[in-house]
């Protein structure tokens, strides 16, 4: 057993007051997403936590990779047949989650996620590495496999498959845009007086509130 009871850190590289931020939080997010972009303490500023709620009631959390985001929404791409896949065609509902530890900040955002365009899918999905295309259409992901060889020599088959053509994108897999309808930021600060912004959208326009820390 290790007591972590000492283990603190003092949070004071910066502030997050309401005279400073943006009046729309898909502004704030691009601020603080090109900081953290141009920040060398970070090494993926698009790294993110996705949590969906599971059948048993629990929600279940992974780390996906944010690919491009807009006044929508966030966007990001999976196997639609995967568990995350499975649990938002029956909810429809999601939190992303960014840290940044080296900027002492982090967002939460809550939305409504949906599948994209077909054709927004097959343009991703072809500006990968032919190496990538073909781990998408190897991996039945989620699924229980008998060992690694199974996907190695599946790998294989393709690769020969489609040695000199295109590889076709998967009906199972593409994207997922995750349209919020709040979104918190939150700013170390020292004595754990952190401050948190958050945006709640009410339909027409989004409110600002502060939140005790």
């Amino acid at each position: 057993m290790e007591n972590l009871h000492d283990k603190r850190k003092i949070y004071e590289k910066s502030q997050l007051i309401e005279s400073e931020i943006k009046e729309n939080p898909i502004e704030q997010f691009r601020d603080w997403f090109i900081e953290a972009s141009a920040n060398p303490t970070v090494s993926e500023a698009n790294a993110m936590a996705v949590s969906t709620l599971e059948d048993d009631g629990c929600p279940r959390t992974r780390m996906v990779l944010l690919k491009e985001y807009t006044y929508e929404g966030f966007i990001f791409y999976t196997n639609y047949n995967s568990r995350k896949g499975k649990s938002i065609e029956k909810h429809h509902k999601g939190c992303l989650h960014f840290f940044w530890p080296g900027l002492e900040r982090q967002i939460i955002i809550k939305a409504n996620l949906e599948k994209i365009a077909e054709n927004l899918s097959d343009g991703y999905f072809h500006s990968r590495p032919k190496g990538s295309q073909l781990g998408a259409a190897v991996s039945p992901q989620s699924e229980v496999i008998p060992d690694r060889n199974f996907l190695e020599v599946k790998l294989k088959e393709l690769e020969v498959q489609f040695e000199n053509t295109e590889v076709p994108r998967p009906e199972n897999w593409g994207g997922y845009i995750a349209k919020p309808y709040e979104i918190e930021f939150w700013q170390g600060r020292p004595n754990r007086l952190h401050d948190r912004i958050i945006y709640t959208f009410n339909g027409l326009d989004w409110e600002i509130s502060r939140l005790a820390p």
